[in-house]
């Protein structure tokens, strides 16, 4: 990678990193866990701030899939231009596009993850 891109994405990240403690406050450690799930799922994403939040793209120059903020809640969620599940067997005609976190643990990490590969590929 050249160095001006690597030097870009790396301030990126950097942003990213400082945004989260100052938008998150109290709630810090789940938006840096959520981060690193993230990243972990999908090492190849960019992450950028996106509206100001957190968001990763698949690079600098594509729209952010996926994106975190600070509502009432953390809330972790998927853009429209991710690939989203559409259940065809649904009564209903919503698609799932984003979660309120309370807490993270083991099944509602692995419930993230699994999100990330489906709207990441």
């Amino acid at each position: 990678m050249p160095a001006k891109k690597a030097d870009k994405d790396a301030d990126n990240l950097a942003a990213v990193l400082d945004k989260i403690p100052k938008m998150f406050k109290e709630q810090t450690a789940v938006g840096e866990r959520l981060h690193e799930l993230i990243m972990k799922t999908n090492p190849d994403l960019k992450p950028r701030l996106w509206y100001g939040m957190p968001g990763y793209a698949k690079s600098r120059s594509k729209p952010v899939l996926l994106f975190i903020r600070k509502d009432k809640y953390v809330t972790f969620g998927i853009d429209e231009k991710a690939t989203l599940p559409i259940d065809e067997d649904a009564p209903d005609n919503l698609v799932a596009s984003a979660w309120y976190v309370t807490e993270l643990d083991a099944a509602t990490e692995a419930r993230i993850a699994e999100i990330v590969r489906v709207a990441t590929s």
